[in-house]
């Protein structure tokens, strides 16, 4: 039988989904207040469409390359781009997390070059990716791996090495070997960090193809964009980033998403 909520619970619910409607419609309204602030100006010539564009001429570029299908191409290409970097960075991130926690030596042994290639600005890298790799997608994969692959193999280090060691301990004394602790503790224990961490790379990963797609590419929203600053279409470099901006906010809302469903099955 279900308990009575009490009045105060009551009031704080009420109070929270308050909140959250206020802070939606603040979001929405700041929204909608830049998008006409940046519509009239143009319009009352204070600024220069042709240098700043406007939602309008956004919204038209858009239907013009939709109509033969250019921009679905382009925004194919940088999205099977960050998937498939993304995809390696979550396996080879949990991998090599496994195999640092595994053996203590290994992870005293690398954990220095981890945190000084976690450092190195990675734009500083791409051209060599170029020499080595070519002009072509594996370089803008490596470029968008080496972004997020390092924060993500300390991060997920660091959680392993965190875990509860009274359950370690009790896994141990009932005869489990590590197999048993990974399987059982680790591993479970650290969902809410590797989601957390999802959310963090998928970011990095967009990002990190988008410049791999400015230096070694002839498509992508990334080729788009430097393409139209080359021959001033800056109608094409804005709806490109609107459009990054999109994807960008919809795939964290897809990966939070995920979260909730799992924190919500776990805590019942």
């Amino acid at each position: 039988m279900t308990e009575p909520v009490s009045t105060y619970q009551q009031a704080y619910v009420n109070n929270h989904r308050r909140r959250r409607r206020l802070v939606a419609f603040w979001q929405i309204f700041i929204l909608v207040l830049f998008v006409s602030l940046w519509e009239g100006t143009t319009r009352l010539g204070i600024l220069n469409d042709f240098i700043f564009s406007s939602p309008s001429r956004i919204i038209k570029t858009f239907i013009t390359m939709a109509g033969d299908g250019t921009v679905f191409y382009h925004i194919g290409i940088t999205l099977f781009e960050t998937f498939l970097s993304f995809f390696i960075v979550l396996v080879a991130g949990i991998l090599l997390s496994v195999l640092l926690w595994w053996n203590r030596s290994i992870s005293s042994v690398l954990e220095p070059y981890l945190i000084t290639l976690n450092s190195l600005p990675k734009t500083a890298l791409a051209p060599i990716f170029i020499v080595w790799l070519g002009n072509n997608m594996k370089t803008i994969i490596v470029c968008a791996i080496s972004l997020a692959i390092f924060g993500t193999v300390i991060n997920l280090t660091t959680s392993f090495a965190q875990m509860d060691p009274d359950k370690l301990l009790l896994i141990k004394t009932l005869g489990g070997g590590r197999k048993d602790m990974l399987r059982k503790v680790i591993i479970p224990g650290s969902v809410p960090n590797i989601i957390s961490n999802m959310k963090v790379n998928i970011g990095l990963c967009l990002v990190g193809v988008i410049i791999g797609e400015f230096l070694s590419a002839n498509a992508g929203l990334g080729y788009l964009i430097v393409y139209g600053s080359q021959v001033f279409k800056l109608d094409w470099v804005l709806m490109s980033i609107v459009i990054l901006c999109i994807i960008a906010t919809a795939l964290y809302a897809l990966l939070n998403l995920i979260e909730k469903v799992y924190l919500k099955r776990h805590t019942q």
